[in-house]
């Protein structure tokens, strides 16, 4: 009798700790309620030194853009994937950086400076090293963003030293466009200045001289670039939003001038937090940015329609990230529901901080070896179309999901993020009105593909991802290695493990905004 009481708590006990739910996912497909670029997914390369140091860790190596190596094949193997990747280069340091074209002679190498800008006097571009980076760009198909330095001209406010006033003085810029069209240099779009917004971070500028600055990079763009079907793009502000600056400059900025309205996003606090591993696994903290995302989307709405709200920069968490979280399988439960929120907020491009450098990279630092977030990433810009479907549950909220149309092919892709360390849901997909089939359905020669990525070990820490259950590691010869879905009977249930993202691309789901 004392054994069977014995095996009926150990059942018990296993019954608590691992539990099953059966949840019905309504998917509105009659119409979209948001769509995004074709390449929404974007990373961005920055301008910092080695000697660029958090909290007593210096994480940032050779990755800065003036010491990459820009001739490793792993890199360039991680950006082709994509084809095409979109790539912002800008930061905090941009708006301290020369152009070493036309004019400039002086070249000066960026050195620590307790009184320069996030404690860094100024830096140079050397044209040498921007043919480098052009012929690297080439190379790769990057669709490319340069954030433009906005202070040049400009000095400190005699009452405010955070503050800078004073017209932009683009003549530097003059010359790197000019030599860039010069050389046949494909630049998609140009930014104006980084966080610059509102109270700033290091530096500061009002919104209307701002609107005023940038409307002088567009006339300079649309003159240099005649061609229209070539001409890039114009983005800002580049900073953290605040509703009473972002409208007073887009206000003042008028329309046709911005193609982007960019603002910066670091949700979870410091790289240092302690707490960080329980932020990112949090589904009500994750949901506390939500309304940033909808008042940027109004505002552009509002004030300049045919611009696109964009995230230009995103990390999560500030100051590099968090080691041991930010490079590791949990940080895609913040990564992909950031993706999934903005993407139904009517944004169209989603820049991540950064594709290599600092703790929060999608490339590990010093070997570019992928870490699990860059897999989630490449799996987004492979299979979510551009137009965004409503989803719905009545289930656990540690289960977040999101659906657009697929991007190859009829039907949807939806996506799945199982933050539950206990629970496997049983997940139905259900067409809400009813046209066509209750649930999914379809013959048998329309399998379900299904991508399930889980931690390797069960360590959610962990910097290795498994593609339903095989490691994802570079070939041989240092590719990227070909992500092929489990096939899935289309009656059945999408079975989400516990600390699970699960990618479910259905073609038989009959959605007439898809079709």
């Amino acid at each position: 009798m004392e054994i069977k009481a014995s095996i009926c708590c150990v059942l018990l006990l296993l019954h608590s700790l691992s539990s099953a739910k059966d949840v019905n996912l309504e998917v509105k497909g009659v119409t979209h309620i948001a769509t995004t670029d074709e390449n929404f997914i974007c990373a961005t390369i920055d301008w910092w030194p080695p000697n660029k140091c958090d909290y007593n860790q210096c994480p940032w190596g050779e990755a800065g853009i003036l010491n990459l190596d820009l001739f490793n094949d792993i890199l360039i193997n991680a950006i082709k994937a994509f084809s095409p990747l979109r790539i912002r280069l800008g930061g905090s340091l941009e708006d301290q950086i020369v152009y070493q074209i036309g004019e400039e002679e002086e070249c000066p190498v960026m050195k620590k400076k307790s009184d320069g800008l996030f404690g860094f006097g100024k830096g140079c571009l050397p044209r040498k090293r921007w043919d480098e980076v052009n012929e690297f760009l080439n190379k790769t198909g990057v669709k490319f963003t340069f954030g433009l330095n906005a202070l040049n001209g400009k000095e400190n406010s005699k009452e405010d030293k955070v503050k800078w006033v004073g017209d932009w003085d683009p003549t530097n810029a003059i010359s790197l466009m000019e030599y860039s069209i010069s050389k046949g240099y494909k630049i998609d779009s140009y930014e104006l200045g980084n966080e610059l917004c509102s109270g700033g971070v290091s530096a500061k500028i009002n919104s209307v001289q701002y609107a005023k600055d940038i409307t002088q990079l567009r006339s300079l763009v649309n003159m240099l670039y005649q061609n229209t079907s070539t001409r890039p793009k114009v983005l800002g502000p580049a900073g953290f939003y605040n509703k009473e600056w972002f409208d007073s400059f887009l206000e003042n900025v008028g329309h046709g001038v911005v193609d982007g309205v960019t603002h910066h996003i670091y949700n979870l606090g410091p790289g240092n937090d302690k707490d960080l591993i329980n932020k990112v696994q949090d589904p009500y903290y994750l949901s506390k940015v939500a309304q940033t995302f909808k008042d940027v989307s109004e505002s552009v709405k509002e004030f300049t329609p045919r611009a696109g709200a964009w995230v230009g920069e995103s990390g999560g968490a500030y100051n590099s990230g968090g080691n041991d979280v930010s490079n590791t399988f949990v940080n895609g439960f913040w990564y992909l529901d950031q993706l999934g929120m903005t993407a139904t907020f009517n944004h169209k491009v989603y820049c991540r901080q950064a594709l290599v450098g600092g703790n929060y990279a999608m490339l590990n630092t010093t070997n570019f070896i992928p870490n699990p977030d860059y897999y989630g990433a490449l799996l987004w810009h492979r299979l979510m179309g551009r137009n965004v479907l409503s989803v719905s549950h009545e289930g656990s909220p540690l289960l977040r999901t999101y659906a657009h149309c697929s991007k190859k092919g009829h039907g949807i892709t939806v996506l799945l993020i199982n933050m539950s360390n206990s629970t496997t849901f049983r997940v139905s997909l259900v067409n809400d009105m009813n046209l066509y089939l209750d649930k999914e359905g379809g013959s048998p020669n329309q399998m379900r593909e299904e991508y399930h990525l889980t931690p390797e070990d069960g360590n959610i820490q962990s910097q290795v991802v498994l593609l339903n259950g095989t490691p994802l590691k570079l070939t041989q010869s240092l590719e990227i290695p070909k992500m092929k879905p489990k096939l899935v009977d289309p009656s059945s249930t999408v079975k989400v493990k516990p600390d699970s993202i699960v990618f479910v691309n259905s073609r038989s789901f009959h959605a007439p905004a898809c079709s």
